[in-house]
């Protein structure tokens, strides 16, 4: 069974940069994606960042687009998130998931694993 592990939240003043990491404990298939989600209070989770395990495919969502980068390490079966110049608006659980399809869509019924999440607070 594969498991995440998030790792790398916390707080943080606007404008200022934390860099997320998902650990996956092992992946049986060679193929597979994973996906960033974040999710504010009252709010649906919504896709952040994608990368297949080739990393020939990446997709960003619109909270993510133009100042998160993700990228993975496939040899240490870790994917990272950097978010450089945070808001207020970036705040929430940050959560990991992966599918072994080589697909990269902000449908969470589409990821059978989920890591537990990490906090994420932009605040001043």
């Amino acid at each position: 069974q594969l498991q995440l592990k998030e790792a790398g939240g916390g707080s943080v003043q606007p404008g200022g940069s934390l860099r997320l990491s998902c650990a996956a404990s092992t992946f049986t298939s060679n193929y597979y994606a994973i996906i960033w989600f974040r999710q504010a209070p009252g709010k649906e989770r919504e896709g952040v960042a994608c990368i297949t395990s080739s990393g020939g495919m990446v997709k960003y969502g619109d909270a993510g687009a133009g100042r998160f980068t993700i990228s993975l390490d496939n040899a240490k079966n870790m994917v990272f998130l950097q978010m450089d110049r945070l808001e207020p608006e970036d705040t929430g659980l940050y959560y990991c998931a992966a599918t072994t399809r080589l697909l990269c869509v902000p449908d969470v019924t589409e990821y059978a694993y989920w890591g537990q999440g990490t906090q994420v607070t932009v605040s001043s």
